[in-house]
């Protein structure tokens, strides 16, 4: 057997040492396994900081198709992404296979090859399904990623903050790989889902608040995606007004009367 090939990266973030292996290599994350071997550090008084290290090791004999494809640049994993628009497009056309909807787009099954994946390579028993989600205001649709399975607790993480490392992970790779930046949303067994219901009843409920007394309120500290939340919730509202103050990790959001 073949010795495999190694590489370190040193990075600022996971999310970059990872793309920059990616590229050195050229290959997709489905080739690879990766390993952290420093996560990095603040350093002392924030100075200092310590960067992300990184082995990615080129998967061996099972993968020696991957290997081969992956010798031709123009070939990555499964379906191409074609460089003519027309040519995309075209790739983009659902396919008829009415028993498995999410195989209808190539985005939305590469979407489950690259979180299947990732789950495997942290050894978790566990599922993804890809769906398009409700588009927004400007008509765009972003891909929804469930993921069932068992004891799914360690990648939510405390206070939801591995999941969203996972989410910035995966949407990183599937926009590298479909070359163009693709909105990825990754739920866990409804996980955000429930998530996102707690947080409008907070909103709905603080702001019942601000209108009675008059007085502005602030909310617990939150990460981008969870304020966006708050902020779509109350943003039709004829009484109240939210805005975010604070630096990350402690940015909150704060909701005061109008008038």
């Amino acid at each position: 057997m073949s010795e495999q090939t190694t590489l370190e990266i040193i990075a600022p973030t996971v999310e970059e040492a990872l793309a920059q292996g990616l590229k050195d290599l050229g290959l997709t994350a489905a080739d690879v396994s990766f390993e952290v071997l420093d996560s990095g550090g603040k350093g002392f008084l924030g100075m200092g900081k310590r960067q992300v290290r990184m082995r990615l090791t080129v998967n061996g004999e099972t993968n020696d198709d991957l290997a081969s494809q992956a010798e031709d640049k123009s070939a990555p994993l499964a379906d191409p992404v074609p460089a003519p628009a027309k040519e995309e497009n075209a790739s983009l056309t659902p396919k008829t296979d009415p028993a498995n909807p999410s195989k209808e787009e190539p985005l939305l099954e590469r979407s489950e090859e690259v979180v299947n994946k990732l789950l495997e390579l942290m050894h978790l028993d566990a599922q993804a399904s890809a769906r398009y989600d409700d588009p927004d205001r400007e008509g765009r649709k972003s891909v929804y990623v469930e993921v069932s399975g068992k004891e799914l607790g360690v990648l939510i993480g405390r206070r939801g903050k591995t999941i969203d490392a996972f989410q910035r992970i995966a949407a990183l790779i599937v926009s590298k790989e479909m070359a163009r930046w693709v909105r990825l949303s990754i739920d866990v067994e409804g996980h955000r889902s429930r998530r996102e219901q707690q947080l409008r009843r907070m909103a709905q409920k603080m702001a019942e608040q601000v209108i009675k007394t008059g007085r502005k309120q602030s909310l617990e500290p939150m990460p981008a995606n969870e304020r966006r939340i708050v902020h779509m919730e109350l943003q039709n509202s004829p009484d109240v007004k939210t805005n975010s103050f604070g630096e990350d990790p402690q940015r909150k959001v704060v909701i005061e009367p109008k008038n």
